[in-house]
């Protein structure tokens, strides 16, 4: 019988992170509280850019929008955001959406499957993902039950379970 498995990935839908963002713009310009602060969010690509005339109001933005990533079911793990920092007369927060598993997170995720799952499954790290494999299905849903009760530091998908 062939080995079952499946991968471990963090990925986050594009077109949901933009619609969040979209949100998130209309309620900045139609609340109250941002009227005449200079309240903004812009995404370029890359990365996601908040502005506002103070630390308070910049804190604010990054809320409402980490408020429409949670209602669109994306895990605040995926958001990448830094620290308010002066800007002339306005106060920054530079933020990206983090996707891939890295190196060190891959590691530590294939130990923890080595350490507290079953001794029949194996983990392999295979560039940004990990591909868990095992002869006993049974296993694998061993693993995805203990890397959901686990508190990673990223967001992870379990996908191609075969």
């Amino acid at each position: 019988m062939a080995d079952s498995s499946f991968d471990i990935v963090s990925k986050v839908d594009k077109q949901e992170v933009a619609n969040a963002l979209n949100q998130a713009q209309k309620e900045i310009e139609q609340r109250y509280d941002f009227k005449g602060v200079g309240a903004e969010i812009d995404y370029s690509g890359e990365k996601i850019l908040m502005k506002a005339n103070s630390e308070e109001r910049v804190k604010a933005v990054l809320d409402v929008f980490q408020s429409k990533l949670v209602k669109r079911n994306i895990s605040l793990k995926s958001l990448d955001d830094g620290k308010p920092y002066p800007s002339g007369k306005e106060y920054r927060i530079e933020a990206s959406i983090k996707e891939g598993i890295e190196q060190p997170e891959a590691k530590k995720i294939a130990a923890l499957i080595r350490e507290q799952g079953p001794k029949s499954v194996k983990a392999n790290i295979q560039g940004d993902e990990l591909r868990v494999s095992s002869k006993s299905r049974d296993d694998l849903q061993d693993v995805i039950s203990l890397l959901k009760s686990a508190d990673l530091e990223i967001d992870v998908q379990f996908v191609n379970y075969r």
